[in-house]
């Protein structure tokens, strides 16, 4: 009798370990693909928030104005918006105890860094996961490869005629694994590296800001002194 060679038929039939390793490399998947959407919601909400905000901050608006308006809208308070926030605050806060220029600039800039260090980390957030994903999925799919290619060499050792119908539902199953292995990799792979350099843009633009904004409270506590 000829074996069942559907894919259903080879899962439900593969050995304890491979069902184990598929549903490892499952969940692997599902997690990988979970992590990508939200990844990429957060990523594109961050850019296109840097983005309006430095229209905003550039149109000549004034910054006190600008920093009552970002306190009024907590929703806004994250990315470049939270750096301008801490920073201002900070130059607020400096200028009123009569903090001189230089000491005024360092305390502000110190701020900004830390702000910037923290959004830094919260788009950093669960790419590790993409990450590990991406690297460990692929061997565990050869581990289930592997344990059912060795099972089947075992089982056709045991018999007298053998024949490749009888090893051929065993490789399948194990092949199977691997091709999971592969499916739960490469996307993790693909948006790991692509989220990375989006991340790296968005932290220059982060850092390239609080520099400059540096610059303008500079100029501006020179003006008022």
């Amino acid at each position: 009798m000829a074996a069942d060679m559907s894919l259903f038929s080879l899962i439900t039939h593969a050995s304890i370990v491979v069902q184990i390793v598929m549903l490892i490399l499952l969940i692997a998947s599902v997690l990988s693909w979970f992590v990508i959407s939200m990844k990429y919601k957060a990523l594109k909400r961050a850019r296109a928030e840097a983005v309006r905000f430095e229209d905003q901050f550039w149109s000549g608006i004034n910054l006190s104005d600008l920093y009552s308006q970002i306190k009024r809208k907590t929703d806004e308070r994250q990315g470049i918006a939270r750096i301008f926030e801490t920073g201002f605050a900070e130059y607020i806060r400096t200028h009123k105890n009569k903090v001189n220029t230089v000491m005024m600039l360092a305390s502000v800039q110190r701020s900004m860094k830390v702000a910037v260090t923290r959004e830094e980390d919260s788009l950093n957030s669960h790419l590790s996961m993409l990450a590990t994903i991406g690297s460990i999925s692929p061997y565990i799919g050869l581990f289930g490869t592997v344990w059912g290619i060795m099972r089947s060499f075992i089982a056709l050792g045991a018999v007298e005629h053998a024949s490749l119908a009888m090893v051929a539902p065993g490789i399948a199953e194990a092949l199977i694994a691997t091709a999971m292995g592969l499916f739960a990799a490469i996307p993790a792979v693909i948006a790991y590296n692509r989220y990375a350099e989006q991340v790296d843009r968005l932290s220059n633009t982060y850092e390239n800001f609080a520099e400059e904004f540096a610059t303008i409270l500079q100029r501006q506590s020179h003006a008022s002194s």
